[in-house]
């Protein structure tokens, strides 16, 4: 409801902001690695909606170093074994937005977007209500990614 009465965000990078603090919960974060991190999505398109982003303020993919495509990358592969095992879903979209033409709703910092789905988990809602429903809450779904992210960290 939060952004469907459009409540004003707060200024500045997303992801450089989520990265600085610690309030990993409250802002999604799910696992950090060295170079880069994985977040859930605020707003989205299917339940399990992960974005792998680097700690670096960077707009354009050839920018990355060759170890932080590895880890940004290494992170994706990763994010989809804790989905296919916590949410089971039968395939992927993966994709950067980069640049505003191309869709990027956050401009300057790239960001993988991990999109987990469902055979039929589209609906009628987005075309005749403009909204889109999620099947889980946002809490639930975190506290089932995070604590097989854990896992990641153990290792």
């Amino acid at each position: 409801m939060v952004y469907i009465r459009g409540a004003a965000l707060e200024s500045g990078c997303l992801f450089c902001r989520t990265a600085r603090s610690r309030k990993d919960r409250e802002n999604l974060l799910l696992f950090r690695g060295k170079l880069s991190f994985v977040m859930m999505n605020l707003y989205p398109y299917n339940s399990g909606h992960l974005m792998v982003a680097p700690y670096r303020h960077l707009a354009d993919i050839e920018g990355l170093t060759g170890r932080e495509s590895a880890e940004l990358f290494g992170l994706a592969g990763k994010s989809i074994q804790v989905l296919n095992k916590v949410m089971k879903p039968q395939g992927y979209n993966l994709g950067m937005n980069l640049g505003r033409v191309a869709g990027a709703g956050v401009l300057g910092h790239l960001h993988l977007h991990i999109v987990p789905r469902w055979s039929g988990d589209t609906n009628f809602m987005p075309v005749l209500g403009e909204t889109k429903v999620v099947a889980e809450a946002l809490a639930a779904t975190y506290e089932k990614l995070s604590k097989a992210f854990s896992l990641l960290r153990q290792r």
